[in-house]
């Protein structure tokens, strides 16, 4: 994880730079702290400190879910961090829940409540390859990664930011094989049963908003 998405961070600056002898290359070493100070200063947190299984508070306004987020899943952990440290996932809405199933959320569009018709398709603008790991179950509280139909995505490529929790794992069963489940509740069940006791109207969508707060690490 220490050398995953920070190294994306600073690859930029090893770019720009280049070496030509000892003193210049003191001052390479320099330009490059600078620059991973001024990109990293204005992120939430910096990736590069966490450990390859990362534990975060996702705080709703229905209460905080406390995730797990897979090693064994290293694409779908890294792109979640990323988006966590940019703040991608504050004030998005679930926008998707049907009780005795699952409750979804992470889609941009829902910031905006102009564009409601537009609901359960954004993204970060790309998908992340399939992580389909067969010890990973939709377990009660799972947290899986929403993608498009098979029809228009053979390949089950996930979504790039909307992701789900299990609120039933009977029903949700089904999915297993087919979605890719990249991490799990520790703690907040009570919240995830909550969300998904809302009313919904048209599309699934709850009567009430309930929003995504904050996505921040814990570190212990």
């Amino acid at each position: 994880m220490k050398n995953g998405i920070f190294n994306l961070l600073i690859i930029t600056s090893l770019l720009i730079v280049s070496c030509k002898g000892g003193k210049q290359e003191e001052g390479v070493d320099q330009t490059k702290q600078e620059d991973t100070t001024i990109m990293t200063s204005n992120l939430a947190f910096n990736p590069a400190e966490l450990p390859a299984s990362p534990v975060f508070d996702i705080e709703t306004t229905a209460g905080t879910i406390r995730v797990k987020l897979y090693e064994e899943t290293p694409l779908h952990r890294d792109n979640f961090v990323k988006l966590a440290s940019e703040r991608f996932y504050d004030g998005i809405l679930f926008h998707r829940v049907i009780r005795g199933f699952m409750i979804q959320t992470g889609d941009p569009f829902t910031k905006d409540p102009g564009a409601a018709s537009q609901y359960g398709t954004g993204g970060p603008g790309y998908t992340i390859p399939a992580e389909i790991l067969p010890q990973f179950k939709h377990k009660k509280g799972a947290l899986a990664a929403a993608r498009r139909a098979d029809s228009v995505n053979p390949q089950k490529e996930s979504s790039g930011s909307q992701f789900y929790f299990v609120e039933d794992a009977g029903t949700c069963a089904q999915l297993d094989g087919q979605y890719t489940v990249f991490g799990e509740t520790i703690s907040g069940l009570e919240v995830v049963d909550k969300i998904a006791a809302e009313p919904t109207g048209p599309r699934d969508r709850p009567a009430n908003d309930i929003k995504i707060i904050s996505v921040k690490p814990v570190i212990e």
